[in-house]
């Protein structure tokens, strides 16, 4: 495939993803079902386009989180099909924006920064209009929805800390060499490496940013016979509810807590300082 074709599906996928959040905020508006949002008064369908439709990276923003939307929408049929559209047009894009980053890297910076500007009245909201740059994550990342009767929704904020990714000598190695080995940085930390024993494991830590856990309770057992069900909040959540009426949820905090609740481990060994800060690696205390 050539490189115009491939990036003309891209734009053709990313409008359809648009066309199809516009029709679903068109739906929500029509049918006027209860709504609730965190640190959100009145949240309407005009809230509801604006969370869906937030693809871009704020200043300072890391890339690798996405700013949560969290909320409760009652959604009848028709809405709720036209979520499940919705996520299959992001599913299509992911699948586009991988194909193009392995025909040319490049080419995925220039497509962030230019797909923007084919909707420019998604991202007013933004200071410096025109220069906002498109955050894939939060391009493609599903809208969440539940069809079965629920009784109540019990959310929470839940912190779980970090990742740990066992990596090898060899594994770290590799990892540093796709930075610029000619940086003093990496060199640094290259020679650093060279001095492990060769069998020595290393940690790679990732901090976890807090999610809104939402603890769904079913009027009837699923076909699994559970009457619970957890899910993961980045986007308002679509609850199937013909009368327009949410179930019975509680009102979590405004805001993760500060601290994790949770004890640290006693057989926690990782040293606190990363030993190859450029790919989040630690030692193992002896």
């Amino acid at each position: 495939m050539k490189q115009y074709q491939v990036i003309f599906e891209l734009e053709r996928i990313f409008d359809s993803v648009v066309d199809r959040v516009e029709k679903l905020a068109q739906l929500i508006r029509e049918f006027q079902g209860d709504a609730w949002a965190l640190r959100e008064s009145t949240p309407d369908h005009a809230w509801a386009k604006s969370a869906l439709t937030d693809f871009w990276y704020s200043d300072g923003q890391d890339g690798r989180t996405t700013r949560p939307y969290i909320g409760l929408v009652a959604a009848n049929h028709l809405i709720i099909e036209q979520v499940k559209a919705v996520n299959e047009a992001k599913d299509a894009f992911r699948k586009a924006a991988a194909i193009l980053q392995e025909y040319d890297k490049t080419l995925v910076s220039e497509i962030k920064a230019s797909l923007p500007s084919r909707h420019a009245h998604l991202h007013e909201n933004l200071s410096g209009a025109g220069l906002a740059r498109l955050h894939l994550k939060q391009t493609w990342r599903h809208i969440p929805y539940f069809e079965p009767t629920l009784s109540r929704v019990k959310m929470a904020w839940y912190t779980s800390g970090r990742s740990i990714k066992r990596l090898s000598v060899s594994d770290a190695e590799k990892l540093l060499m796709n930075y610029d080995t000619d940086s003093d940085h990496i060199r640094i930390q290259l020679s650093k490496l060279a001095g492990l024993p060769s069998g020595e494991m290393l940690a790679q830590v990732q901090t976890q940013a807090p999610v809104m856990r939402a603890n769904l309770f079913l009027e009837e057992p699923m076909d699994d016979g559970r009457l619970r069900k957890a899910m993961n909040l980045p986007l308002p959540l679509f609850v199937l509810s013909p009368s327009g009426k949410l179930p019975d949820h509680n009102e979590p905090p405004p805001y993760p807590p500060e601290k994790r609740s949770r004890s640290v481990r006693s057989d926690n060994r990782i040293e606190d300082d990363p030993y190859l800060p450029s790919i989040r690696a630690h030692r193992y205390a002896s």
